[in-house]
């Protein structure tokens, strides 16, 4: 409940723009995404002066976090965004654009803990696009302002954008003379010391003298690769330090120690991506021009010296290839020595380089394409346990919600005890949450630098020792085990409720109106009752009050009594068939009153509007109906030209259904009904269809342990029904392909329990075969219509869910892929499509409506 209050509050914010959004504004991930959504045309010049004023001062304390401390506040989403917007104000605004602006900042100014050393040619920053149509208008204004011919090719170079530290090597005939940093472009920090002691990086450059210059400024990029980052924070976890959050701090913190011998020990890697000054002696060869033409030239000339260039750059010559290479790498992100956050495409040939020129802080000759930030950071917020179907008790995270690679994120697994105490997290940490792709979002570790002056409101996390579902002592299940688990797997509610939120999902029953909270209020509907009368305020729905003002103390009536306590309608899963409507009309759930700011503003008509924001909950409690409506009066009956309905007499008749109860009549006859909601009454429609579906579906319903849909379809195929699953020993489980050891002894465990007389098990295998449940034999499967192609679904389909969709691309053999690429065959769009379609327009990908889709589900064909 806590994170759906917490999403609430957010999409209940000031409409961005406004004078209240503006002054609202916090310097956090969240509200910086809000950023990318702001139309700055529309702001007038106070109000874009007073942004501007903010964003500025955010921007500037996070590059001298950034650059200076090597201690990171915001990702790199939130700085970008709001470096974004303070460029895009300066435009509709251009006295805002002034040389101070931290926008003509390549970066921070340099640490006073090393000389300042001023490089022999700037080193400038890149501009940063984030879609292909800002990368094509790139790519289109260099031809343009370079007058290239339409039917020429263009040489340029891709290159992986690595996470790491800029870093200047100066080189004075051969030889290693300074290691800088980048600092603000014009002047560095000499952390030659350190430099000397990475590996890769040479004393002396390899070749003839000839081959070799006076001086040379090489440009490049200090990382940690991933192997190293894990050795180093698996030492850390042993030595009781908290670990490095991401390899790019690692780097940062590595390269920058007073003493070399840390540095050393650190295992810090280089590539070269760039050339500054080059001097040339006399005595060079005559072959050797007094100018590298091309980058890719100097690149060639780095490997002859012994300098490591990155194996992954690639030279291209039009924008079909410069998309290639960043599908792929998008794609492959996880699968390379280092971590990379984009691909940096640059115009190959020097001379035009210069042609291009630059700005104040960035070459117009290059272009960084970044991917969707897959880290950023957000607030932990608290860490809750939850207890699984299988009985496992998890610590969870409870997150301000941030949006990263492509979702947002409000919750995400910790694993267990030990896996929080490793990471080295306390309650109130700035937190850095990590998600690539489809991947389930991870909590990587804490950003240390944000505790400073807020330790007082850190704590850390204290795993409980009992259930905190039922009160059973929590106990791990074998010697070495790190997962606590609950060992009422019969009747602990939260288990069951677990369960049965399993048995209703998509891969099992689809019952699609038994939700999550409909789960729980046929298991434990006393869920959140308060612990004593004052915090119970029966018909108090929402508490409004004006901004700044606090609700008044609540008062309980005297003679309030809290209500008697609810037994659950289903203990088990046994009976789960047997429901009836007259079996769910007495249940209720408890639900926390919120509280409600209301602001009023005049809008630009002179109107006044009120905004209402939900600042959380209020702790008083009240109940409601979980499957039933209140007493209401009778509809009236309509005809099918929607006329009332009369009697003989002249009387209106009233629309009363067999599942409804009356419980009175009011004015003139007319009755006051309890009926089902037409949810509840869908719930009930598809319980009883649930019945006859498909083995594999009631293998995954009965929550075996380590059996989910793809071996629940093997172990269908196989057996054909459930009495010959059942039957099964496990060395005949375990001759079968893809069933392992550990998953046919968790099969056989399940069905020798479930037939030891009175247990729990065998009485859910009775009570469903007595419904029907499991009869049906395995469906052998549908035509594998989709057989090799990759399929994509954005927006809101009508008769599929998200699940549904990717299910029935999958059953057919195909491919439900999250993201578009030259290598899917089809996006299917519904409502309120995301980027994905203009993508697969971009890339001229067949999109294809619901109509279309179900074509081509039966044919393999949109025809």
């Amino acid at each position: 409940m806590e994170d759906a209050l917490i999403a609430d509050e957010q999409l209940d914010r000031y409409p961005i723009g406004s004078d209240p959004w503006i002054d609202s504004l916090r310097d956090i991930d969240s509200d910086a995404m809000e950023l990318d959504d702001l139309d700055v045309s529309k702001l007038n010049v106070e109000q874009a002066v007073r942004l501007w004023s903010r964003l500025s001062a955010w921007v500037e304390g996070d590059q001298v976090a950034y650059y200076v401390k090597d201690a990171p506040l915001s990702s790199d989403a939130a700085y970008d965004a709001r470096m974004n917007c303070l460029k895009r104000l300066e435009s509709e605004f251009p006295q805002l654009d002034t040389p101070q602006s931290p926008t003509h900042r390549v970066g921070g100014t340099f640490s006073n803990d090393f000389t300042a050393v001023r490089h022999p040619s700037q080193m400038m920053s890149l501009d940063d696009v984030f879609s292909f149509e800002e990368l094509r208008a790139w790519y289109d204004g260099v031809r343009k302002d370079l007058e290239w011919p339409e039917d020429k090719l263009l040489p340029m170079t891709c290159e992986v954008k690595i996470d790491g530290l800029a870093l200047n090597l100066i080189y004075r005939n051969g030889v290693l003379t300074q290691g800088l940093t980048r600092g603000d472009g014009v002047t560095g920090e000499d952390i030659t010391m350190n430099v000397r002691t990475i590996h890769s990086i040479p004393t002396n450059l390899d070749g003839p003298e000839g081959d070799i210059p006076d001086m040379v400024e090489i440009r490049g990029e200090v990382f940690m690769r991933w192997d190293d980052f894990h050795k180093l924070n698996e030492a850390n976890e042993d030595a009781g330090r908290p670990p490095f959050a991401n390899p790019r701090n690692a780097a940062a913190g590595s390269l920058r120690q007073k003493d070399p011998r840390i540095t050393a020990q650190r295992h810090l890697s280089f590539y070269a991506h760039g050339i500054g000054e080059l001097v040339w002696g006399s005595g060079k060869p005559v072959d050797v021009a007094d100018e590298v033409r091309n980058q890719s030239d100097a690149y060639t000339m780095y490997r002859k010296w012994g300098v490591p260039i990155s194996p992954h750059n690639r030279e291209v010559t039009d924008f079909d290839q410069i998309l290639d290479m960043i599908e792929y790498y998008g794609e492959h992100r996880g699968d390379i020595e280092h971590a990379l956050d984009g691909i940096v495409v640059k115009v190959d040939d020097l001379a035009l380089q210069r042609r291009l020129g630059s700005t104040s802080r960035a070459p117009r000759w290059a272009i960084a394409y970044k991917y969707p930030p897959e880290e950023v950071n957000t607030k932990l917020l608290n860490i809750v346990v939850q207890v699984g179907r299988t009985g496992r008790v998890t610590p969870v995270a409870i997150l301000n919600p941030v949006y990263v690679a492509g979702s947002t994120v409000s919750r995400t697994t910790l694993h267990n005890a030990y896996e929080v105490k490793r990471k080295g997290i306390l309650i109130g940490d700035t937190v850095v949450v990590r998600k690539a792709g489809d991947v389930i979002p991870e909590l990587v570790g804490p950003v240390i630098a944000k505790r400073e002056g807020h330790e007082q409101d850190l704590r850390e996390f204290v795993m409980p020792t009992r259930c905190p579902s039922c009160d059973t002592v929590l106990r791990y299940e074998k010697e070495g085990d790190k997962d606590l688990r609950c060992p009422n797997s019969e009747s602990c509610p939260a288990q069951l409720a677990e369960r049965v939120i399993n048995l209703a999902a998509r891969k099992a029953f689809d019952i699609e109106h038994l939700g999550d909270q409909s789960a729980v209020a046929l298991t434990n509907p006393e869920d959140n009752r308060p612990d004593s009368v004052e915090a119970y305020a029966p018909g108090v729905r929402e508490i409004v009050v004006e901004p700044g003002e606090e609700p008044a103390p609540y008062l309980a009536p005297s003679g309030l009594e809290l209500p008697p306590i609810q037994e659950p309608v289903l203990t088990s899963e046994a009976n789960l068939f047997d429901l009836e409507a007259s079996d769910l009309r007495d249940v209720y759930v408890w639900r926390e009153a919120q509280i409600i700011e209301v602001r009023r503003h005049v809008d630009s008509h002179g109107k006044e509007r009120k905004v209402r924001h939900r600042l959380g909950g209020s702790g008083l409690w009240h109940r409601e109906p979980a499957f039933w409506s209140g007493v209401k009066d009778a509809p009236l009956k309509k005809d099918a030209n929607r006329k009332t309905v009369k009697d003989s007499e002249g009387n209106p008749e009233y629309e009363v259904k067999p599942d409804a109860v009356i419980v009175g009549h009011g004015r003139n006859g007319r009755p006051r009904i309890e009926e089902p909601t037409e949810n509840t009454r869908k719930m009930l429609d598809e319980i009883e269809k649930a019945k006859h579906t498909d083995l594999s579906r009631v293998l995954v319903a009965l929550s075996i342990r380590h059996v989910g849909p793809p071996t629940a379809f093997t172990l269908a195929k196989h057996f054909k029904t459930l009495d010959a699953l059942a039957d099964a020993s496990a060395e005949e489980l375990e001759q079968i392909d893809g069933i392992g050891a550990e998953i046919a002894d968790s099969i056989a465990t399940f069905f020798e329990e479930a037939r030891m007389p009175g247990n729990w098990r065998g009485r859910v295998l009775e009570a469903w075969k007595a419904a029907g449940v499991g009869m049906s034999t395995h469906d052998e499967g549908l035509p594998q219509t989709l057989e090799g192609k990759s399929v994509v679904v954005t927006g809101t389909l009508e008769h599929f869910s998200r699940e549904s969709a990717k299910e029935a691309i999958e059953r057919r053999g195909g491919k439900a892929s999250g993201s578009v690429s030259r290598k899917t065959d089809w996006v299917v769009v519904g409502a309120n499509p995301g980027s994905k379609a203009t993508k697969a327009e971009e890339l001229g990908i067949p999109i294809i409506d619901e109509q279309q889709f179900d074509t081509l589900l039966a044919t393999g064909d949109v025809q």
